[in-house]
């Protein structure tokens, strides 16, 4: 129960931590914040400081920062409408930069407290590991890249291995003695190997770890920041693809759950808050890279909408009315919300399953 209110409470702090960026950066570019709300739905807590009413709402599903004419032009020399479009722009990026940031800063300590981390280079092979020699891998080998995707950080390994279960062959470039070595059509699949009495299914593959540096824990951190945000890509069009459905896809229920089961696996409390904290890392950069998708009610929308508004008024030297666009994010925001109920309920009958 303890990650479960940990993980509640770190996923209200991420809505925060969007919101604001955006605050921070409408109050430096001088656009005015009529209200800063944590949460969505009836208020528990509100208090009004100077032109800022400050909320804290009954629903942890999300936040916002109503700023002045953000759907329309007021007339109100300090109204976000009123501002340059890279002002604009600045403001609408400042939340999912936030985000980002949070999670790469998470990253950063987890690395750092763990004293080392694993990289992608071969440490050792199991004996009847069937790739093993010249023409396979060798201890000591870099995984540059599986299947021509590169290889960043060591989670890439496992998950390019993953994403090609279906080929029983692959190809992998490696470095090996400062050379670059291409190793085509391995038969690299999953085996089963006797370790410690037990029969486990595995590759075979140990990988070497590295001690933790100041520069190596900034480097690692931002690799595996970049990792988490190729993920949200990758799921992305496997969404678009058909190879994952809605059933696949979690909201805040499942996502407080999953916290919770991976909390209790980790077999310690110091454990347990580290799995946590990693999900929430993550959870962090996706927030960052899904609120930039070009959908009406998202900042990604608006800063297509923004650039389309720009674009025509070059060309035709007139403004589009910004109640059609408040239209859209209207119809993005209905639309949104009705995948967030289906999502829940889906959460809420795999529980119940």
């Amino acid at each position: 129960m303890i990650y479960i209110i940990v993980g509640i409470l770190l996923f209200g702090l991420l809505v925060a931590i969007h919101e604001g960026g955006h605050f921070l950066a409408a109050k430096a570019l001088g656009v005015q914040v009529n209200e800063f709300a944590i949460g969505m739905g009836p208020a528990l807590f509100s208090r009004q400081k100077g032109e800022t009413q400050y909320s804290l709402r009954l629903f942890p599903i999300g936040g916002y920062c109503a700023m002045e004419g953000e759907d329309e032009d007021t007339g109100n020399p300090r109204s976000f409408t009123s501002k340059s479009p890279w002002r604009r722009v600045v403001i609408l990026v400042a939340g999912s930069a936030s985000n980002f940031v949070a999670g790469f800063l998470i990253v950063v300590i987890l690395v750092a407290a763990a004293g080392s981390y694993a990289v992608p280079v071969v440490q050792s092979l199991e004996e009847d590991f069937p790739c093993a020699g010249e023409e396979g891998l060798m201890p000591g080998d870099r995984i540059l890249s599986v299947n021509g995707k590169k290889v960043w950080v060591y989670s890439d390994v496992s998950t390019y291995l993953t994403m090609t279960a279906g080929d029983p062959t692959k190809d992998l470039v490696v470095e090996r003695n400062g050379e670059k070595v291409v190793l085509n059509d391995l038969p690299l699949v999953p085996q089963t190997y006797e370790i410690d009495g037990q029969k486990v299914t595995m590759y075979g593959i140990y990988f070497a770890k590295e001690e933790a540096t100041p520069l190596g824990v900034l480097r690692q951190s931002w690799d595996t920041s970049l990792y988490f945000a190729r993920a949200v890509w990758s799921g992305l069009a496997m969404l678009v693809q058909g190879q994952v459905g809605l059933s696949d896809m979690s909201g805040p229920v499942g996502i407080v759950s999953y916290l919770g089961e991976a909390g209790e696996q980790g077999g310690s409390v110091a454990a347990g808050m580290q799995n946590v904290l990693y999900i929430i890392a993550l959870i962090a950069v996706n927030l960052a890279v899904m609120n930039l998708l070009p959908i009406p009610a998202l900042d990604g929308g608006r800063i297509f909408l923004l650039v389309v508004s720009e674009v025509f008024y070059l060309i035709t030297r007139r403004k589009l009315d910004p109640k059609y666009e408040a239209y859209l994010h209207a119809g993005g925001f209905v639309l949104l919300m009705l995948l967030m109920v289906v999502v829940t309920f889906s959460d809420v009958w795999k529980l119940v399953r």
